[in-house]
């Protein structure tokens, strides 16, 4: 699945996602008109512009607003200039995105990014989640950084997020109710159960609205997970000069998760059932999504003759194929082996042009080369039947043809 690793090693805020996607590809025109799908009160202009951080290229991405009002605050201490910031509720923000013309996708992780945050935030300050007003994060700026993250996860096709330790930055910051200690206390109830931690400045280096998309979207790793194969790295760039990189590193790239990708055998002995019952069993554990069901003749006990019933499931689908052998047959009790390996072929079906009109084939590639093609059962039988012609003459046309038109 698509994937991505945020290496927080100089923090996180919503200019800095934002920066690192479009760094990565994210068209900054593709951006801009889907954000419009949303009726924002305030005009706004967003400012993309390449910037080198200690030897870093990266993107640096700013939400700008006409005649600032006020200095920006703790809604992302990364946009050194002014805004003025709009006091919106939650409830605002909700009828906000729901009555927007942005996909399903994009408004529901918006909405989860910005629920978490005002759960955070009416925890904080005593009150509850709906009652919450936004000083910093229902600013305009702060909305782009929210529904831009989400706009550009649903473009790249990400499906997984997965986060490094986070620097949090030191000191205080300003902030509607004053001075605050860094993190500020929302952004430290965001990030509880990730691991946190401050080095290189005296600064807010990971803001509310970063800390919202990690708790929303992301899950902890110390370095990238097992199974991830990395395609593209980013760099999005923070208004800060330190001594450090002030920059949010974005691995992308594809992952396979090892548990789920867990393959089982699953095997039974039975001795005393109707054998008519098998069929209809193979049918109901293929329809449950296990992967393969055969049985093998045996001897058991005082040589009654028997069938060793095995199955092969991968993780998600195990229990619901326990549950169909334990009630549809006589046994009391399944083997279960974990697979150490399993080699599989790349598989895909494609249309073969005969005699006989079109024809879908199985092809199987291994390390780029068929290693087998064959004609669809049903489409050929179907064929045989109609024209009355030997099955396995259509078989053989149908695989000739598919030699003939991809291969020679």
């Amino acid at each position: 699945m698509k994937t991505i690793y945020l290496d927080c090693v100089s923090g996180i805020s919503g200019n800095m996602l934002l920066g690192a996607f479009l760094h990565a590809g994210v068209p900054q025109e593709y951006l801009t008109e889907e954000l419009k799908r949303i009726a924002l009160p305030d005009a706004y202009h967003i400012r993309v512009e390449p910037v080198s951080k200690n030897g870093i290229r990266s993107i640096y991405m700013n939400v700008e607003l006409p005649e600032p009002e006020e200095h920006s605050i703790h809604g992302d201490a990364h946009h050194a200039h002014g805004h003025h910031h709009a006091h919106r509720s939650m409830r605002d923000i909700r009828e906000m995105l729901t009555a927007s013309r942005l996909s399903e996708r994009v408004k529901k992780q918006a909405l989860a990014i910005f629920e978490g945050l005002a759960e955070a935030e009416g925890k904080v300050h005593g009150r509850p989640k709906d009652e919450v007003t936004f000083h910093e994060v229902g600013a305009v700026d702060s909305i782009v950084d929210i529904v831009g993250t989400a706009i550009c996860m649903e473009y790249m096709g990400i499906e997984k997020v997965f986060v490094s330790g986070i620097n949090v930055g030191s000191g205080f910051v300003r902030c509607a109710h004053g001075l605050m200690m860094v993190p500020a206390p929302a952004t430290a109830e965001l990030l509880k159960g990730f691991p946190t931690y401050c080095k290189g400045a005296e600064k807010e280096l990971t803001t509310p609205t970063g800390a919202a998309v990690i708790h929303a979207l992301a899950e902890y790793r110390e370095n990238i997970p097992e199974g991830f194969c990395t395609e593209q790295i980013a760099y999005g760039a923070g208004t800060w000069d330190l001594e450090i990189p002030n920059v949010l590193r974005v691995y992308f790239g594809e992952w396979q998760d090892g548990e789920k990708q867990r393959k089982y055998l699953m095997e039974t002995n039975i001795d005393d059932m109707n054998p008519q019952i098998y069929g209809y069993l193979y049918e109901r554990l293929l329809a449950e999504g296990a992967l393969d069901v055969w049985t093998t003749p045996i001897f058991m006990k005082k040589n009654r003759p028997a069938h060793t019933l095995s199955v092969l499931t991968d993780e998600e689908h195990r229990e619901a194929c326990a549950e169909i052998i334990l009630a549809e047959t006589s046994t009391i009790g399944i083997r279960i082996f974990p697979v150490e390996r399993r080699i599989e072929a790349e598989r895909k079906t494609e249309r073969a042009a005969t005699k006989y009109g079109g024809i879908s084939c199985k092809i199987s590639r291994y390390r780029g080369r068929v290693v087998s093609v064959s004609a669809e059962y049903e489409e050929c039988r179907k064929i045989a039947e109609e024209q009355n012609v030997p099955l396995k003459q259509v078989q053989r046309e149908a695989v000739t043809a598919w030699y003939n038109e991809f291969i020679v």
